[in-house]
């Protein structure tokens, strides 16, 4: 450090009442060892001499529940009421998908809850109803998602007022039942290269649907391989010219295509269906594949909002290239990443509480000749779960925000909150379900040996839950395009553009964020300035915009010898790591801001403790970057460790108000070593005694 910065810096110190008398403080240390300074933190390390706090916990699960709350106690209520329809432990695949198929007509014809009506008109009780249904059987979940959101999604969104007329009261009522045929065997992320065809024959009017190879068979299909009759098909739209070549290529559009009789259930002559067979989870839902051999279906089929065919062979489109209409196809099909991120938030919330129901309950060890002590209170098990359970929060908080977001999208087809919900629904369904897929093992880890029994349910939730970070776009995809979108928003940002409100920190982060840390600030280490929401989110903020910066150097250098794809490559993990950044910073804002809005104090109190601890620990397990900056100091980064470890402490204090304001019924936790009452007793009737 040159002289010159040295004297700035000293000069800054001392025109702090608080950091000299620290500093005085410190240096009497050394002059006299034996005095003891006052604890950095008031952290109480007796349970007995800790104030908890007094949750209002019908106030909180209000909070959290939110306004569709009535319309999930009428699900879990219909099921409660039918235990013919409960998913056994033990069930066959075959079982399984018929069981699976009559809780939804169950919830359709006799329940009387029509998802489908929702689907458009209102997606935020939609998805509502598909958390509910999914912590019922997420096997369910998903055969509901297929049915009502890519299947009949697809149909009103991809469609025009013809097929919504023609198929919107068949989808509803489960008499239409289909698939979305879009996955083949060679291409599942990469849409556009979808070897599938539709070749239009002007002569009868009619599209003919070819599967050209065995690369080209579309696969995974659910609802393909026992139930569905219908498809809707995503293939190559082929138009014959009169040119050279004879034939266009108009790219990848999407078709209604009949795969079986009404009456007879029949597979349809040209088509092919065989099964996918058992799978690691989800055997309640029948994926199959498909292969088509010249199938003829009428040119209405095509869903054709964004393009269209004239009898004569005419292509016509709002949109001038074919690009555009991919984007504004997929575009439409952004609810089922909605739809996965807030179930993934369902499934966390499923196995915290039983996690941290079970270790409130189990007891082990503790001083000698005194009780055993509840496991929760070993900081080991704190450190598991607590940071989970304050995440799980914050999920869903950012996953409701996105739903809204959603919703708010659907209503008023805004180009710029189209862009937003894109990108964001990408980001929250891949962190959150990674997130997820690995508190899982966490939480099966935290229960020992019971936790292993099938009856607790970590085994089937796991297994069932692994595919949520693959399906309707692989995590690692999809935070690339978060990457390359925020790479965007930066560019524009420099040219004077427009930033939506998800992005708008990065229009100062640039110049704040990204100025030199203040050497005083970096320093302080106060609980009250570690609690500020301000400290928190400007941490989030100068990490994420620190990395845009240096990642669109780094691409800028490697472009040059690497050309545009090899350098993306060279700079991948680099890029992952921003997306990610970028979207704890989304979601800790929006922790943030539930808590400010929070009408019951004590409520608020204890989402206060969560937020802050999601807050801190996330600082905390990245610590190496903001030293490496010297965004943090040395003494600055232990009292953050510190003050982790004793909201740690705290939230697990109110751990059993923050699981019950999820409000779980016991028939969809059913973990016998999380009943609230006899557990053990519970759990040795299932095993046979």
């Amino acid at each position: 450090m040159d002289s010159r910065r040295e004297k700035n810096l000293m000069a800054e110190e001392e025109s702090d009442g608080l950091i000299a008398a620290r500093r005085i403080q410190r240096l009497s240390l050394h002059i006299s060892p034996s005095l003891t300074p006052p604890p950095l933190l008031q952290t109480e390390t007796c349970s007995a001499r800790s104030k908890k706090l007094d949750v209002d916990g019908q106030a909180l699960a209000l909070y959290m529940r939110g306004k569709h709350m009535d319309i999930q106690e009428e699900i879990f209520d219909f099921f409660n009421s039918r235990p013919d329809l409960q998913t056994p432990i033990e069930i066959s695949k075959d079982d399984h998908r018929e069981l699976c198929m009559n809780q939804l007509l169950g919830l359709v014809r006799e329940a009387g809850i029509r998802p489908f009506r929702y689907v458009a008109d209102d997606p935020e009780k939609y998805f509502a109803i598909m958390e509910a249904v999914g912590s019922v059987d997420m096997s369910l979940g998903i055969k509901m998602g297929v049915q009502y959101s890519l299947w009949g999604g697809s149909v009103i969104n991809l469609g025009t007022k013809k097929h919504r007329d023609k198929y919107f009261d068949g989808i509803d009522n489960l008499d239409y039942t289909g698939c979305f045929a879009m996955t083949e065997l060679h291409h599942g992320s990469n849409v556009q290269g979808l070897q599938t065809t539709a070749t239009f024959d002007p002569l009868k009017d009619e599209f003919v649907i070819d599967t050209p190879h065995d690369g080209a068979i579309k696969w995974w299909i659910g609802n393909a391989a026992v139930h569905g009759k219908f498809a809707t098909v995503f293939a190559r739209l082929i138009l014959p010219t009169h040119d050279s070549k004879g034939v266009s290529d108009m790219g990848v559009h999407a078709f209604i295509v009949p795969i079986r009789d009404m009456k007879t259930h029949q597979t349809l002559p040209g088509v092919e269906i065989q099964d996918c067979g058992h799978k690691v989870g989800l055997n309640g839902v029948d994926n199959g594949a498909l292969r088509f051999r010249s199938v003829r279906i009428p040119r209405d089929n095509l869903l054709n909002r964004f393009g269209d065919v004239s009898r004569d062979g005419t292509y016509t489109s709002s949109l001038p290239t074919i690009n555009k209409r991919f984007g504004a196809t997929l575009g439409e099909l952004v609810g089922g990443r909605v739809g996965l991120a807030y179930a993934s938030v369902g499934v966390l919330k499923i196995s915290a509480t039983i996690a941290i129901r079970y270790s409130l309950l189990r007891q082990q060890f503790g001083p000698p000749k005194q009780p055993e002590v509840s496991i929760l209170d070993y900081q080991s098990q704190q450190h598991k779960l607590m940071p989970m359970l304050a995440s799980t929060y914050a999920y869903h908080f950012a996953t409701v925000y996105l739903v809204e977001k959603y919703s708010e999208m659907k209503k008023t087809h805004d180009e710029q909150l189209v862009a937003d919900v894109h990108a964001l629904s990408a980001g929250l369904k891949s962190y959150v379900t990674s997130y997820t897929a690995k508190a899982l093992s966490v939480c099966r880890e935290a229960c020992g040996g019971h936790g292993y029994a099938a009856v607790n349910r970590f085994g089937s939730l796991r297994n069932d839950h692994d595919i949520f970070q693959t399906f309707e776009g692989d995590n690692t995809v999809l935070l690339q395009q978060v990457a390359a979108d925020l790479l965007k928003r930066y560019k524009e940002k420099f040219q004077g553009g427009t930033l939506t409100v998800t992005w708008s920190y990065l229009r100062e982060s640039m110049n704040t964020y990204l100025s030199q840390p203040n050497p005083v600030t970096t320093r302080w280490e106060g609980e009250d300035h570690l609690r500020d929401p301000k400290f928190q989110l400007d941490a989030f903020r100068y990490r994420t915009s620190r990395l845009l910066q240096n990642v669109a150097a780094r691409l800028q250098k490697h472009s040059k010898t690497l050309g545009g794809f090899g350098a993306w490559n060279r700079c991948l993990n680099h890029l992952l790591t921003l997306a990610e950044s970028h979207i704890e910073t989304v979601i800790l804002a929006k922790f943030i801001e539930a808590v400010k809005n929070c009408p019951d104090p004590s409520a608020r109190a204890a989402l206060k403790l969560a937020c802050d601890l999601y807050a801190l620990d996330r600082i905390w397990k990245d610590i190496g970057t903001y030293r490496n900056v010297d965004y943090v100091a040395p003494n600055k980064a232990k009292a953050i460790h510190k003050l982790t470890e004793y909201l740690s402490f705290q939230v697990r204090n109110v751990a059993k108000e923050l699981v019950d304001a999820f409000e779980l019924p016991d028939h969809v936790t059913r973990a016998p070593i999380a009943m609230q009452s006899d557990a053990y007793s519970q759990y040795t009737q299932v095993v046979g005694f």
